[in-house]
């Protein structure tokens, strides 16, 4: 029985399918028949519109790599690391605590005997002051007196600016932004100017400085200027779809020997952001920014005149309009010419167009 059942079914459904795809076929003649008898072309449109584009150029990089972001932390007398206050990795505001240290004895002793210097060196100019005013003592050796009494001064405003305590003091973030890297360990004994850690500032009170590198091809150069549009992207999955944007700070003016490419510095606000130092990116530099009119790479043909395109007439014709192309970014052309703000512009469809063939907007009228 159900053999029976889909043998008197099945020639049925193929005959149904049969009749179905013959009116499908016949309805698209049909149509291609009507627009060849009416000399009219089937298209797709986008409206004319103005606006600003620029041309990337690709490039891959990391954030925070530019020494000008990077800051060092150093001391300038011989400290004991007493304590480590921060990790590798770690974020902090300016005015964070770093470490624990102490002055080497050295040190404090430096700034003990500039002190008691301080304190002798006015009393012998008290002393010699009023000798002379009563005549039992020279102008110079008042002189002698003042100038002791100056150096020892000076000496002590140096101690006091290198800023050496007794016992325990605390090292401040000079910085916001990111420890890159700690040099010392608990105990170390640290010379006067050792770096004893670094940080990379990604906070936004300076956001003039760098804080992102990227590689150019060489060829292209040429092309990127300071102050050009940057959009960063992550290169891994959980940042592919982030972006940024910042501008570029400094153009590079040799090949680094090993990557091959040239060194652009950007200044990209991160904070906030996954963004962190170290992070690898990529990033496109919007080059040749400029206001032109915007419209899809379909629709932009080339012959011997150059490039042109066509716009819509209200009677539904076809206009071609010379451009210029100005700058590609990817499926987009900005262009110049003299095109109609209020005149739609064919995107498909447009290379059976001959200036002032009628047209059709492929499911209804033109727009």
């Amino acid at each position: 029985m159900r053999n029976s059942f889909l043998s008197t079914r099945l020639p049925r459904l193929t005959t149904s399918l049969a009749v179905a795809a013959v009116c499908v076929v016949g309805g698209m003649r049909h149509a291609h028949a009507e627009d060849a008898a009416t000399g009219t072309v089937a298209v797709q449109t986008v409206p004319a519109r103005r606006g600003t584009i620029g041309q990337p150029v690709q490039a891959y990089g990391v954030v925070s790599a530019s020494g000008s972001s990077v800051t060092t932390v150093t001391l300038p007398y011989v400290t004991h690391i007493a304590r480590l206050l921060v990790e590798p990795g770690q974020r902090v505001k300016r005015g964070a605590p770093l470490a624990a240290v102490t002055a080497d004895p050295s040190a404090v002793l430096a700034a003990s005997q500039a002190k008691s210097a301080l304190t002798f060196a006015r009393v012998e100019l008290s002393r010699t002051q009023s000798q002379y005013d009563m005549r039992l003592a020279t102008a110079s050796q008042l002189s002698a007196a003042k100038k002791a009494f100056d150096d020892a001064r000076d000496a002590l405003n140096a101690q006091q600016r290198m800023g050496v305590v007794a016992g325990i003091a605390t090292v401040y973030a000079p910085i916001g932004g990111v420890v890159l890297q700690v040099s010392v360990s608990p105990g170390d004994q640290v010379s006067a100017g050792t770096a004893m850690m670094q940080i990379a500032q990604i906070e936004s009170d300076q956001p003039s400085r760098p804080n992102v590198v990227l590689g150019v091809d060489p060829d292209e150069v040429a092309a990127v200027h300071v102050g050009d549009t940057v959009t960063v992207h992550g290169l891994s999955s959980g940042l592919s779809r982030s972006a940024v944007n910042g501008r570029v700070m400094v153009v590079g003016a040799a090949i680094d020997s090993q990557s091959q490419l040239v060194d652009i510095a950007a200044s990209v606000p991160l904070v906030g952001t996954a963004f962190i130092p170290g992070t690898h990116v990529s990033a496109e530099i919007a080059t040749q920014t400029g206001a032109h009119w915007i419209v899809p790479r379909s629709s932009v043909l080339t012959d011997d005149q150059g490039a042109y395109l066509f716009q819509i007439e209200p009677n539904q014709k076809a206009k071609r309009v010379d451009v210029r192309i100005a700058v590609e970014d990817d499926d987009r052309y900005g262009v110049d010419g003299e095109l109609d703000a209020a005149k739609p512009v064919v995107s498909t469809g447009n290379y059976e167009l001959h200036d002032g063939m009628s047209v059709r907007r492929a499911g209804g009228a033109a727009r």
